[in-house]
């Protein structure tokens, strides 16, 4: 019977779906993935005459956010995706009574028309949740589990400290919400 060995832990990769450009090499490299996980919530029942225990159902499930780090790139496709979140998170048109055209200085006048027009002529960034995948691999570069993490968006993105008396590479940590996940292998 032959002996079953857990996998290191050490051996991974994470697959962005959906996002333009990530589909290189360089883009799936993460030195640690953190987060994957969940908790089911419960609500405690306590039974009218009984003193020895209280029921726990189980409320909903909760997965904390998913935390990705690896060295810093330049002209990433996952920046872009990140900063595209970021630009269109809080993109909303300019509804304001002082931002009216009604001005009694025919410049003023001329200048709130021509940043209306600019606003409504911009284009807003097209960004949209990606699935990933998760897999961690074995000796021989095959799947020993996968995880689907769906409708992921970005919350925050940090670099490390520098430091002029450290020897140590910048490192982006990339911190990621998420509906759920499925573990399909």
């Amino acid at each position: 019977m032959a002996t079953y060995y857990p996998p290191a832990s050490f051996y991974f990769s994470v697959e962005f779906h959906e996002i333009a450009g990530m589909d290189k090499d360089i883009e799936q490299r993460f030195q640690e993935v953190g987060g994957l996980s969940f908790e089911v919530e419960t609500e405690e029942l306590r039974a009218g005459g009984e003193n020895g225990f209280c029921y726990k159902l189980p409320k909903r499930v909760k997965y904390p956010n998913l935390v990705l780090k690896r060295g810093l790139l330049k002209g990433s496709a996952l920046i872009a995706w990140l900063e595209s979140a970021r630009d269109s998170y809080f993109t909303v048109p300019i509804n304001d009574p002082w931002f009216n055209t009604d001005s009694t200085v025919p410049a003023i006048d001329e200048w709130l028309k021509s940043a209306k027009n600019a606003y409504s002529e911009s284009k807003v960034p097209d960004f949209k949740p990606a699935d990933l995948f998760i897999t961690l691999l074995d000796e021989v570069k095959q799947p020993a589990a996968i995880w689907n993490v769906v409708q992921a968006y970005p919350l925050k993105w940090a670099v490390s400290e520098f430091r002029a008396t450290d020897n140590t590479i910048a490192v982006e940590t990339i911190e990621l919400a998420y509906q759920y996940f499925l573990r399909t292998l």
